[in-house]
């Protein structure tokens, strides 16, 4: 199975495993984070690449995931991507180039399989 492959799965399963709790709070919080990353005075495609550049800086590799692949889905180019990692990576520090490598990683299995 992909990496990517691998990644949707487990991620749709724990989200309708965590969901079936019927959390209230967890619930709206869910849904805080839908809302903020639709369309609005800023376009999608920019708030996924600030996304990615937080989830970097944060070293969350999941989230850096998910951004990369909505990054992906936007239409982002090789050169827009590097570009926000090279942000990422500036803001950060050093401490963000392994997260930086399994994100180069995964943009590249997620271009492969679109292939």
């Amino acid at each position: 199975m992909s990496l990517v492959q691998e990644f949707n799965d487990y991620r749709e399963r724990m989200n309708e495993r965590i969901m079936s709790y019927d959390n209230k709070v967890i619930k709206r919080f869910f849904n805080l984070d839908t809302n903020t990353y639709m369309e609005g005075a800023l376009d999608v495609k920019t708030k996924e690449m600030l996304g990615l550049v937080a989830s970097m800086v944060l070293r969350c590799d999941d989230c850096i995931k998910y951004h990369v692949g909505k990054c992906h889905e936007q239409g982002l180019t090789d050169e827009e991507i590097m570009e926000v990692f090279s942000v990422a990576n500036l803001v950060g520090g050093s401490i963000v180039i392994p997260h930086f490598r399994r994100a180069v990683e995964y943009w590249e299995e997620l271009k492969a399989s679109n292939a």
